[in-house]
């Protein structure tokens, strides 16, 4: 079968910069992206290419080259569904806050709505490809409501995870690791799989592209991100050990790296990791092993979890111990709100736990991040339900200026890598803080040692 029709249900994180690639690297299949809501579509649409709702380098540029020609972003769901030979399912996954597996298991409620409105609409036969991150055994459940519409309509259902980094995800769509695609044994299902080995085909090498059953698909997800943030939270743990003896987290990690059975990446000690999958993927796996009696296992990855949240509430600690054990009515300074630098994605990062700490603490926080807008910042804190809107909107004032931000703060904290903060002229923003001026560098990505000869009193991750 030849695709010549692509329609993607979810135009967030994963669906807008995926379409635009392949409508981009195949420009002879129409690709429409669709979403319910209203107000994202039309920033995909924006002609200010500047306001496209989701932010990565390069993205811009194949937007603008692919948009209008053969790649649609609509609301129009049902008309994009029923033209399409080829359905991409990437809508939101999140933990369930309620009812079983409350805090673990994913909420699968936006992909059975999709399931549902696929099965009314389609009246040709149909691939649907899962993309957003699922447990093990979602196609199946997909493919029961599918199957059982009457409609005479034939769907089989592949698995397609996506491996992309945020703020590199350009570069990870044109030159993937790897892409993998999940499948029926059955001979239509191997057709069905072919279908999607020929689009990537367009420009992926055929040795990069991992073909396998969909269970063993769906799996290997979770377990690629299950291990990736175990590499953090290990590094992590052990960068409190480096601050108590004098070592140097850094130094650590660069020694073991060079070692080729650990390798370097994913090494990088910090506050934290953030992100939509790693914390969700992971919790997703230990409520997948505890159905199955496995709790070892989930006692295991469990503590990957654990990790993440006492490497930030450790950071928050060490900054109200380190102002004399109050910071009530004080102000600091966060440089950065996103959970990664290059992309204005904030899903859970390290800053909002961190500042909600701070804030419980009566802390006065002035945030500045290049990307992240303000209506965001305050989402994310009046999602926790700690505080009422219009404290949080009176504790934490968010600036355009980072020097206006870091004016008479006691202390600045660094909660995002963003390459813009080593260049700012730190002697100006010194004389403008309150004395003694503290810095404390969440990601390490400061020259503490020429912000100490300014007279700094510097923490940074991992260093004793």
């Amino acid at each position: 079968m030849q695709v010549k029709s692509i329609c993607c249900i979810g135009a967030g994180y994963v669906g807008g910069p995926t379409m635009a690639v392949i409508a981009q690297k195949c420009p002879h299949i129409k690709v429409t992206v669709v979403d319910v809501n209203a107000s994202r579509i039309a920033a995909w649409n924006d002609e200010n290419l500047d306001n496209l709702p989701v932010f990565e380098p390069g993205l811009d540029n194949i937007v603008g080259e692919a948009r209008g020609r053969n790649l649609f972003f609509s609301t129009d769901v049902d008309q994009a569904i029923d033209e399409a030979d080829m359905i991409f399912i990437s809508v939101n996954t999140p933990t369930k806050t309620y009812g079983k597996g409350k805090g673990m298991a994913a909420d699968l409620k936006y992909i059975e709505l999709c399931a549902r409105q696929i099965a009314s609409v389609s009246k040709t036969n149909k691939i649907v490809v899962e993309k957003s991150t699922l447990p093990v055994r979602t196609a199946s459940a997909i493919k029961n409501i599918l199957d059982h519409t009457g409609n005479g309509v034939e769907f089989q259902i592949l698995s397609n995870p996506e491996f992309l980094a945020e703020g590199t995800a350009v570069e990870d769509l044109f030159a993937p690791d790897r892409v993998l695609i999940g499948g029926d044994t059955s001979d239509k299902g191997q057709e069905a799989i072919q279908a999607l080995v020929d689009v990537y085909a367009n420009w992926v090498p055929k040795e990069r592209i991992l073909t396998t059953n969909v269970w063993s698909s769906e799996l290997s997800k979770l377990t690629a991100n299950a291990f990736l943030a175990q590499r953090v939270s290990s590094i992590n743990s052990l960068s409190a050990l480096c601050e108590k003896t004098g070592a140097d987290v850094n130094e650590v990690a660069k020694a073991i790296g060079l070692d080729s059975r650990i390798g370097s990446k994913f090494l990088k000690s910090s506050v934290g990791f953030g992100g939509s999958c790693f914390q969700k993927d992971i919790l997703n796996l230990v409520y997948i092993a505890k159905t199955y009696g496995l709790n070892e296992v989930a006692d295991y990855w469990e503590q990957v979890i654990i990790m993440n949240d006492y490497q930030k509430n450790r950071f928050s600690n060490n900054i109200v111990s380190t102002l004399y054990n109050t910071v009530s009515g004080k102000k600091i300074t966060f440089l950065g709100w996103a959970f990664k630098k290059d992309t204005n994605d904030t899903r859970e990062s390290a800053a909002i736990q961190v500042a909600d700490n701070l804030l419980n603490e009566q802390a006065q926080i002035e945030v500045y991040d290049p990307k992240v807008i303000e209506e965001r910042m305050y989402a994310d804190l009046d999602y926790l339900n700690t505080r009422t809107e219009d404290e949080n909107r009176s504790l934490l004032k968010v600036k355009n200026d980072p020097y206006e931000a870091c004016k008479d703060s006691h202390a600045i904290a660094v909660l995002t890598e963003w390459d813009e903060f080593k260049t700012y002229d730190w002697q100006r923003i010194y004389d403008n803080m309150l004395k003694p001026a503290f810095v404390f560098d969440g990601r390490g990505i400061l020259d503490t040692k020429a912000l100490e000869k300014i007279g700094f009193v510097c923490y940074s991750i991992g260093k004793g």
